[in-house]
């Protein structure tokens, strides 16, 4: 009778080892069979759409709603984009001044340099009143901040464009820091209209005498 339990105790003792080992197996299989069944295709990365979306630093100072913002204003011709964007409004009154709201707004496929209430300002005030109060010459400053061809980001890294001024207006940089003319930065750039893109910046630009 003691030799059988001896024998019972062993074959039990054997079942559970091998049962222990086949659980330790399965364990293994499901561990590496888990990955094989959680590693569905990756979803393919869709590239930014031609243009992209607005960028810059002064991109923060306009008006997350409204016609003022950038929703709003790509619903509205460029000049009735710009007259709803408070940054803007000093280039508004100079554009109602030299009697352009009406051609921007009518133009297709424009490109417009849009300077900042800023900019103007580095304009000594005695100046700017004088060239606002001279038509000629405030149309031919408007005029050259204009280009007859919507311009993407990409194409103002070396660019060379023809102004509605019909002076030529060089370009340069590359990723989210361009510069316009000599000196002027964009500095909230791609902000589109109905008709134009618009590339605001710090400075105003002058044309070639």
């Amino acid at each position: 009778m003691y030799r059988n339990r001896i024998v019972a105790g062993v074959l039990a003792a054997t079942a559970l080892a091998t049962g222990a080992a086949a659980c330790s197996g399965d364990d293994k299989g499901d561990a590496a069979a888990a990955p094989a069944e959680s590693s569905a295709p990756a979803a393919p990365t869709s590239e930014a759409p031609t243009g992209g979306q607005p960028f810059g630093p002064a991109c923060s100072a306009v008006p997350a709603s409204g016609k003022g913002s950038f929703q709003g204003m790509s619903a509205d011709p460029v000049a009735t984009a710009a007259s709803n964007n408070p940054v803007l409004s000093t280039l508004v009154s100079a554009v109602k001044e030299a009697g352009l709201v009406d051609t921007l707004n009518s133009s297709k496929n424009l490109t417009v340099f849009a300077p900042t209430n800023d900019a103007f300002k580095k304009i000594p005030k005695e100046t700017l009143d004088k060239v606002m109060s001279d038509k000629k010459t405030l149309t031919s400053i408007l005029t050259y901040h204009v280009v007859g061809q919507q311009v993407s980001p990409s194409g103002l890294g070396t660019g060379d464009f023809k102004t509605l001024n019909g002076a030529m207006l060089k370009t340069s940089g590359s990723g989210d820091s361009y510069t316009v003319g000599k000196d002027a930065n964009v500095v909230c750039g791609n902000v589109q209209t109905a008709n134009a893109t618009v590339y605001i910046i710090d400075s105003v630009l002058m044309p070639p005498k």
